[in-house]
């Protein structure tokens, strides 16, 4: 149930962005409809907005379904436990599960709660972007290291990776209302789990770690519109 009322929710914002916003959308890869049923890992990058939702006009309304039922997220406690805004995102994201800005026991529950038909989100810089290009204590923003453990125990599917041309121009942090009738833009890209991992050959998962992160920081920094 909580399922169906969140893809009811989505397909209300789904329509809101087609009134209210132009979406520009550039694929970086090949697509298909079979790509498309092998997704086990969606990748926000460039987090910068509690708007991003209406970014979901880019997801098929097929595999929309299969993303929410299926959903496994990380999100962070502090955001979760605010009052409006937390019991958004959890109507939102059913399977959210609360996480501390540590890697602690929150991580570990969060990992153990994937299953085998899991699609995982997860935003990697692991904060949202304020106006400046730091986080909100000043900080670059980097990628950590929660990708690379998920995409450690995957081992086959497909990656979306999902670039973000940022949202402050219609909600930056702070702000408490969207501007309206802004284009959005977003890149996106379908890569094989399996084939992403050869590429990095070690058996060293410290040195993968570090691999994969550096990777994702690249693509941070070149591949957003």
């Amino acid at each position: 149930m909580r399922s169906l009322f969140a893809y009811l929710l989505v397909l209300v914002i789904r329509a809101f962005s087609h009134i209210f916003f132009r979406l520009e959308v550039k694929w970086l890869s090949e697509q298909s409809e079979e790509q498309w049923d092998r997704v086990r890992l969606a990748v926000l990058m460039n987090h910068t907005s509690l708007y991003e939702p209406l970014f979901n006009p880019v997801l098929p309304l097929k595999f929309l379904w299969k993303f929410l039922s299926r959903m496994a997220a990380p999100a962070a406690d502090d955001t979760l436990n605010r009052p409006i805004v937390g019991t958004f995102w959890k109507l939102m994201i059913p399977h959210a599960s609360g996480i501390s800005r540590k890697r602690d026991d929150t991580w570990v529950a969060f990992m153990e709660g994937i299953r085998p038909d899991s699609v995982v989100v997860i935003a990697p810089e692991g904060r949202m972007k304020r106006p400046g290009g730091l986080d909100k204590h000043g900080k670059p923003m980097t990628i950590r290291g929660g990708i690379a453990d998920i995409i450690a125990g995957l081992d086959s599917g497909m990656m979306l990776i999902c670039y973000s041309g940022g949202l402050h121009h219609v909600q930056a942090p702070g702000e408490h209302f969207p501007s309206l009738f802004k284009t959005i833009k977003m890149n996106l890209e379908l890569i094989d789990i399996a084939e992403y991992k050869k590429s990095f050959p070690t058996t060293d998962p410290k040195v993968f770690k570090i691999a994969v992160v550096a990777d994702f920081q690249q693509k941070l920094e070149t591949r957003c519109p």
